[in-house]
C-alpha cells in the first residue's frame, strides 16, 4: 500500500490553523486575567452626636432615637452619612468633657449636644462654656467638625441667668468658629404632644423634630 509522507509544509499549515483556532479564547482568557472589579465606593462619612440622655434616645426604641431620625432627615436630603449616638444618660457638659477623647477616630462630624443637665442643676454659665470650649477644642485638634447645638434656658429659672446660659452657644459658636445649630430644642421641650410622660424627653414625633432641625446644619458641615 503506498504511504503518503506528510510534508513540512502540511505541517506548518496544520499548526498554523490551530493556533488560528485558539488564539480568540487564549486572547479572551488573557483579557479576562487583565480586568480588574470597579473599586468599591468610599464609606460614608460618619456623624457621631455627643449628648445626654436625649442622644441617648432614653424611653425610644433605636429606630425611633435622635441619631437614627437624624440619619433619615440626612438621608432625605441627599447627604450620605452614617450617623452614631454618642449619648450617656445625665450627661453634663463636664461629662461630655471627660469622654470627648472617646469620639470614635473615624468621625468626620461630631454634633456637641450638651447643656440640659447643666441648666437642671443650675450650673454657673461661665462653666458650661468654659466646659464647651474645651470639647470643642480637643475635638479641633482631631480635625473633626464640630456642629454646637444650642439651648436655650428657660426665663423660669431667672431672667438673669436664662439670658447668660443662652448666650453661651452662639457666642463660643462665633468665637470657636464652628458651625452652630440654634435653639433645636425650642417648640418640643415643654410641649406635650411631642414629649414622654415624663415631662422632660421628647417622644419619637419630638426626636424627629429635633433631628429636622439638626440636619441641614449637619450637611453643611459634612460638605466643608
Amino acid at each position: 500500500m503506498a504511504k503518503f509522507p506528510s510534508t513540512p509544509f502540511d505541517r506548518r499549515n496544520i499548526l498554523a490553523g490551530l493556533l488560528a483556532l485558539a488564539a480568540p479564547g487564549a486572547a479572551s482568557a488573557a483579557q479576562r486575567r487583565t480586568q480588574r472589579p470597579p473599586p468599591s465606593p468610599p464609606p460614608p462619612p460618619v456623624v457621631t452626636v455627643l449628648g445626654d440622655s436625649i442622644t441617648a434616645g432614653l424611653g425610644l426604641a433605636s429606630n425611633m432615637a435622635m441619631p437614627a431620625r437624624l440619619q433619615a432627615a440626612l438621608d432625605r436630603i441627599g447627604t450620605p452619612s452614617r450617623v452614631q449616638g454618642f449619648g450617656v444618660l445625665g450627661d453634663t457638659t463636664a461629662n461630655g468633657l471627660a469622654r470627648v477623647d472617646r469620639v470614635p477616630a473615624e468621625t468626620t462630624v461630631c454634633v456637641v449636644a450638651l447643656g440640659g443637665n447643666d441648666l437642671l442643676l443650675g450650673t454657673d454659665p461661665s462653666r458650661t462654656k468654659a466646659n464647651l470650649r474645651a470639647i470643642i477644642s480637643h475635638l479641633k485638634a482631631r480635625n473633626i467638625r464640630v456642629v454646637l447645638a444650642g439651648v436655650k434656658a428657660p426665663g423660669l429659672l431667672g431672667v438673669d441667668y436664662a439670658r447668660r446660659f443662652t448666650q453661651v452657644y452662639p457666642d463660643l459658636a462665633r468665637e470657636q468658629d464652628v458651625f452652630y445649630a440654634p435653639d433645636f430644642f425650642t417648640g418640643v421641650i415643654g410641649v406635650s404632644r411631642y414629649m414622654q410622660r415624663d415631662g422632660i424627653h421628647p417622644n419619637a414625633e419630638g426626636a424627629r423634630i429635633i433631628a429636622e432641625r439638626l440636619a441641614p446644619v449637619v450637611a453643611k458641615a459634612l460638605r466643608a
